[in-house]
This record gives structure tokens, sequence and C-alpha cells, in this order.
């Protein structure tokens, strides 16, 4: 009896150490406000770049090839002579594919010809020279021009930028909060960025007739947006 009664007592002295401790553990946890900011830059580009190719129908494979070779070196030509470096236009596919006649039975489709096509990614760096590089293109025999997209080479910088915009404005509205609920902000806990950079908008082509008139091109802008999530410690007997 004398060890129960001890045991208990010994039970009862942890339970009254707990409880009292409880409320000063709890309170060393900080408490905070988490708000969220964001930000968005732009810039007019200044790099463009976009796919052209050119096909060749023919009776046959070999026909087909070389008349599709001829062509596109007419156009690597074309593009050296409009200032463009080799570097910046590099092939993105090349194909020859049997062409059928129309199946108008049960029967297999006979083979009536070949079509060769061949494609490029050329890569223009001065922007206010892409419409004469697309009418150079186009006069020189390409057929098949479009996937145009712009970008700003710089996009890092434009993106520290942001960051640092987005962080002030998570404390404007951190500081808001801390106003209105009569306590005052302390050192920020945890920075952390919400997903990557996202380009909110793309120049496109637009797309014009491959006629004589120059095709009409509008670069736009490129815009990026930042979101950073940030904690702030609420200071202590404010």
């Amino acid at each position: 009896m004398k060890k129960t009664a001890a045991l208990t007592s010994i039970l009862a002295a942890v339970l009254a150490t707990k409880l009292l401790t409880a409320p000063a553990l709890a309170d060393d946890f900080p408490s905070v406000i988490s708000v969220s900011g964001a930000a968005t830059v732009s810039a007019a580009p200044d790099l463009a770049q976009l796919d052209a190719g050119v096909a060749n129908d023919a009776k046959t494979a070999k026909e087909a090839s070389d008349a599709n070779n001829a062509a596109m070196g007419k156009v690597l030509l074309a593009l050296k002579g409009a200032g463009i470096a080799e570097k910046d236009y590099q092939t993105s596919r090349l194909s020859l594919q049997p062409q059928y006649a129309p199946n108008r039975s049960t029967g297999a489709s006979p083979v009536v010809g070949f079509r060769a096509s061949n494609r490029i990614t050329v890569k223009i760096r001065d922007v206010t020279k892409i419409a004469s590089i697309i009418d150079t293109l186009v006069s020189a025999g390409a057929n098949d021009i479009g996937n145009i997209s712009f970008e700003v080479t710089q996009a890092s910088k434009l993106l520290d930028d942001a960051r640092e915009q987005a962080v002030a404005d998570a404390r404007r509205k951190a500081e808001i909060y801390a106003r209105a609920t009569g306590v005052t902000l302390g050192p920020p806990l945890s920075v952390s960025e919400g997903g990557g950079p996202v380009p909110l908008f793309k120049g496109r082509i637009a797309a014009a007739p491959m006629a004589a008139a120059p095709a009409a091109v509008a670069p736009g802008e490129e815009t990026l947006s930042v979101t950073v999530n940030v904690s702030w410690a609420i200071k202590a007997g404010q």
C-alpha cells in the first residue's frame, strides 16, 4: 500500500509539473503573420525565333528529295545573305513520305508520289528585322512558316526586380494586418517563392498571306510574374 501511495504521489507531481509548464511552452512558439506578395515586370523582346520550311512533291522519292534539297539550299543562302549567322539556324525536321491515292475501295491505296520536306528553326537577334527576314524566306522559296515566339534574353534581371517588388508587396499587406490587429511586425521568419516565374504573355506573328505584301508582325511585350510567401514574427510586448 505504501508503494502504491508513493507511486500515485509521483504521478501526481509529474502531471502537475506538465500542467504548470504547458502555457510557458506554448508561449515559446512565435506568433506570426503570413502573407503572399506578387509583382509583374515587362519588357520588349529582343530575340525572335521561328520555323521555316520547304516541301516538294514528285513522282519518285529521288526527284522529291533532290528538289527539296535544292529549295532548302536557296533558303539557307538567303538567310546568310540577310546577315543571319550559321549558328542561328538549325534543321528541326526532315522527312520523305509516300503519297497515296484516295482509297475508294477495300483494296490497298497505290503510291502516287512522294513528298519531301525540310524545316529549320531560325533565331533573329534584331526583332526589328523579323518582317524583312520572313519576306526573304518566302522569296527564297519557303512555303511553310510559323511557330514564331519572342523572348527577353536578360529575363533574369527582370525577375530580380520582380522579386524585390513582390517582397515589398508582401510587407505592405503584413503591415496592414498588423495595424488592424493592434500588433507590431517583427523580423521575417521565412521567405519562399511560390512556384516558378510565370510568363504571362508572349508576342506572336500576325500571319499574313504568302504574297508580295510585307509580313505583319507584333512582338508585343514579355511579362513575367513572381509570387512570394513571407512570414513575419509579431514583436512581443507591443
